[in-house]
């Protein structure tokens, strides 16, 4: 699953797995990672791959979320792209030539069909078969879960037969630890202005399981000196907030008690340094 920033991709992906897999938030770049969900069924398994919205990179951290793109591309059996109706701009960052030559199954879920009119709906469908003949275009809106069934049954339909790749009870190869600190940077997003979201790591220092609590350490990082005092707030309340709001998300998620301790390091510019971007995993080694 691709897409440019913001185009549904993270909301879509919860509803064809049916678990909030990716976090969601208005801002761009909300997903940095390639994250897999998983559905399994009786006779079936369906591996999704949720990737970052489609970028000219201004850093290296950027150009590593698009080799999470790239590598997705080649590993699929069917491509779907997701494209807001509103948008007009036909051009995918250096992507629109493997995407028409692509010989695998490509479906664009043209979302947000219920901000638009039958005349928008018509010159989206004549704009996207002139860029992408071989696609097969299907109006959904992610939000409202219109048209979604359809898209799930398109997808089954496609999909080549083939053995499992994860156990059947699997619902992602991510490990608890990485969501709860997307869920941590869930809150930053929602929380933080302006540049501030986007120069944010967590990491999870410790995850300890207690038979009623889960205590978990996090350590949020930040780019410059100067940010560091943004996220903590005046006498810790931004910091405090935060901790609070992704500990209950914690909870729901897990299912149980969660003590939450949070700090404040700065790594200064880690968005453009090796190190960092293989220790935070967006580099390989």
């Amino acid at each position: 699953m691709i897409g440019r920033a913001n185009a549904g991709k993270s909301t879509l992906m919860n509803l064809l797995v049916g678990e909030r897999i990716s976090i969601i938030t208005p801002k761009a770049q909300t997903t940095r990672h390639r994250i897999v969900g998983i559905v399994n069924e009786k006779d079936y398994q369906i591996v999704y791959s949720d990737t970052p919205g489609m970028l000219e990179p201004k850093y290296a951290l950027q150009a590593n979320m698009m080799t999470f793109v790239k590598e997705a591309l080649q590993d699929a059996d069917i491509l779907i792209l997701i494209i807001d109706i509103a948008d007009k701009n036909m051009e995918f960052y250096g992507f629109n030539k493997a995407l028409t030559e692509m010989d695998i199954p490509m479906l664009i879920a043209l979302n947000k069909v219920d901000t638009s009119d039958q005349e928008g709906l018509e010159a989206a469908v004549a704009r996207l078969k002139e860029t992408f003949p071989k696609a097969e275009i299907m109006p959904v809106s992610a939000l409202h879960a219109f048209g979604i069934e359809h898209l799930k049954n398109r997808i089954l339909a496609l999909l080549p037969e083939s053995p499992p790749y994860y156990e059947k009870d699997a619902l992602t190869d991510k490990p608890m630890r990485f969501f709860v600190s997307e869920i941590i940077r869930e809150s930053i997003l929602e929380n933080y202005q302006k540049e501030i979201p986007y120069s944010v790591q967590v990491e999870i220092e410790s995850y300890k399981e207690e038979e009623n609590i889960v205590r978990i350490a996090a350590v949020i990082y930040v780019a410059r000196k100067s940010q560091k005092g943004i996220i903590i707030g005046h006498k810790g309340e931004m910091l405090k907030k935060v901790g609070t709001e992704s500990r209950l998300k914690i909870e729901e998620f897990i299912g149980k008690k969660v003590f939450l301790e949070t700090h404040v390091k700065v790594d200064e510019d880690w968005r453009n340094k090796d190190r960092s971007l293989k220790a935070y995993g967006y580099k390989k080694s």
